[in-house]
């Protein structure tokens, strides 16, 4: 499966004390990754945005295996698993730059309305829909 991959640098404000990187900033990469893979995919965020379509997180698991570290470069590779009427999910794993892995995750998003209200993106927006059907079905050929 086709993926995409995003380097980022281990800020210091994301360590406690002993420079180990706090758990919830995995989450954060997690979106990073995530909104280069739409960026990348020529499907950025502000598109859903301005076609009134939101993706809440609705679901997230992130299994940690090894600390990141102060000033570390990191590795966020994002792949969509999944794409259904109403959801969409990634995987993620996180690497240091040695190759080592730190952590994986998943994450699942619907697709709602301005008022919070889930959608069933092809009948809400079609365009939209077509075009990550198509980014799904290429990649899962691949």
């Amino acid at each position: 499966m086709k993926t995409s991959e995003t380097t980022l640098k281990v800020r210091y404000q994301e360590t406690d004390q002993m420079g180990v990187v706090y758990h919830a900033n995995y989450l954060i990469w997690m979106e990073v990754g995530r909104g280069e893979y739409f960026e990348k995919k020529g499907i950025p965020y502000t598109m859903f945005e301005e076609n009134k379509i939101f993706l809440p997180i609705i679901k997230v698991s992130c299994h940690y295996k090894a600390p990141a570290f102060y000033a570390d470069i990191i590795k966020v590779v994002t792949s969509l698993i999944s794409l259904r009427n109403v959801k969409i999910n990634f995987y993620y794993e996180i690497f240091n730059s040695k190759g080592n892995l730190l952590a994986t995750g998943e994450t699942e998003q619907a697709f709602v309305n301005v008022s919070g209200k889930p959608v069933v993106l092809k009948k809400q927006n079609p365009f939209l829909w077509e075009k990550l059907l198509k980014l799904f079905h290429k990649e899962e050929g691949e």
